[in-house]
């Protein structure tokens, strides 16, 4: 309402200047602001007064037209929704129905009495601050209503942009048990409703997503209903081919008694990925691997023996080690060549692996022409009987070597150490074992296996 804080309300007086002293002397000291004009002033259609409350309208002369002055107040536009109070005189002619008519709000008769004239100003001045109080409140409303309507359009226009397919559902619960049974799509997007060869239309507002969701992986309805009843939020990565796309990643949040869903596209990070893991995979096995005879290496054999050794310290398990030799491959190197050396070394190389079935088991070339093999949970005889295989295997290879001076194709010389790991023994105290082994069965004649212990 248009009100300084220090008066009750603006008053307009018309007043033909009958009584207008006493009137308005009152008003002022009951502290109200007051402004005084004559009729004639309104007649001119030149008053620019604003910012009134309320008009009363006190003419005591009987020669003006009571209804025309109120036609003259309404022509001023400032001056349309004020009400208005008539000061009449008891034994006026007064058509009170006519006056309501043409715009009156009330009407006091004179002689007045002042808290007659206050109670009429304090109703229209009540019922003016609530007009306006509720003027205010509709046109907040209004604001905040239009801020939701662009903030909704806002948003609808990012989620139909989006990329990603979006998704908000509501919980759809059993009446008794109230355990959630399916769920309801509440917003989709086009992204979302494609992703199921559906249209947003075929999903907004229906149940039937548990359904939906099946069609890729049954099992994600318990993991989204897990989501709302606990409030953990969810993201998973997962295969699916749809043209082009072929990963999707969920990621659900918990939305009251219900979850957003976003879909993402991550095939094209997705096949890096893989390419990455695979590419480190081969990084890894080309760490681990002898380039040239394709089994362990010196680098790869070290690792696993330390790793075994430890399980088998905590399990208190025998681990037996074979280290192998050509027989007199220096002399079959520079006899026929390097190139036909590492083809043997090769062969000799493959012939072992072809022996070692066991995944826990591990071939390794140790350096030149020796090799090694780790056999995990294997006593000392099943050492022996490995030994004799891989000493059999090269033997029906057939190998030439003519240099040799114990036979005619290559053979082996090897040592076989067997421990069972405690706090007083290392790996170390293996590999020296079958070293000491291997030293005896060259020093021995060579093509032969040796035990440790022997």
């Amino acid at each position: 309402m248009n009100q300084s804080s220090k008066y009750k309300g603006n008053i307009l007086l018309i007043d033909d200047l009958s009584d207008n002293l006493e009137l308005f002397s009152e008003l002022l000291l009951l502290g109200y602001n007051v402004r005084s004009i004559t009729v004639s002033k309104i007649k001119s259609k030149t008053l620019r007064i604003k910012n009134q409350d309320v008009i009363l309208l006190n003419i005591n002369n009987p020669e003006i037209n009571y209804y025309q002055i109120c036609d003259s107040i309404k022509n001023y536009k400032h001056l349309t929704n004020i009400p208005i109070i008539f000061i009449v005189s008891l034994y006026d002619v007064f058509d009170k129905l006519k006056a309501f008519e043409v715009g009156i709000t009330d009407y006091i008769t004179r002689p007045f009495n002042m808290a007659e004239v206050v109670s009429k100003l304090e109703t229209q001045l009540t019922i003016k601050r609530e007009r306006y109080s509720l003027e205010e409140e509709v046109k907040k409303r209004k604001q905040i209503e239009e801020i939701l309507n662009h903030s909704r359009a806002l948003l609808l226009s990012i989620l139909n942009s989006s990329l990603d397919g979006v998704a908000a559902l509501q919980s759809v619960r059993h009446p008794k048990t109230k355990e959630i049974k399916d769920f309801r799509c509440l917003v989709v997007n086009p992204i979302f409703a494609k992703l199921f060869n559906r249209s947003q239309s075929d999903i907004i507002g229906k149940l039937g997503f548990k359904n939906l969701i099946a069609q890729i992986n049954i099992d994600f309805f318990d993991d989204f209903v897990k989501v709302v009843e606990s409030g953990e939020s969810l993201q998973t990565d997962f295969y699916h081919p749809l043209g082009e796309t072929s990963w999707l990643q969920f990621v659900a949040v918990k939305l009251e008694d219900g979850f957003a869903l976003t879909i993402r596209d991550i095939t094209p990070s997705k096949k890096f990925e893989i390419q990455l893991q695979e590419g480190n995979r081969q990084l890894q096995l080309m760490a681990n691997l002898d380039g040239l005879t394709q089994v362990a290496n010196r680098r790869c054999f070290n690792d696993y023996l330390e790793k075994e050794w430890k399980k088998h310290l905590q399990q208190q398990n025998p681990i037996t080690l074979i280290m192998i030799d050509i027989d007199y491959f220096k002399l079959y190197n520079d006899f026929y060549g390097h190139q036909k050396g590492d083809d043997c070394i090769y062969r000799v190389a493959q012939g072992i692996a072809m022996i070692i079935k066991r995944p826990s088991d591990l071939v390794a070339r140790y350096g030149g022409e020796e090799f090694v093999v780790i056999l995990p949970n294997t006593k000392i005889e099943g050492g022996l009987m490995v030994a004799d295989l891989i000493q059999s295997t090269i033997s029906s290879f057939s190998i030439p070597h003519e240099k040799s001076t114990v036979n005619p194709y290559v053979t082996l010389s090897m040592g076989v150490s067997c421990l069972i790991p405690d706090g007083k023994t290392t790996s170390k105290d293996l590999i020296s074992k079958a070293d000491k082994a291997l030293y005896k069965a060259k020093n021995q004649g060579r093509n032969q296996v040796i035990n440790e212990e022997k």
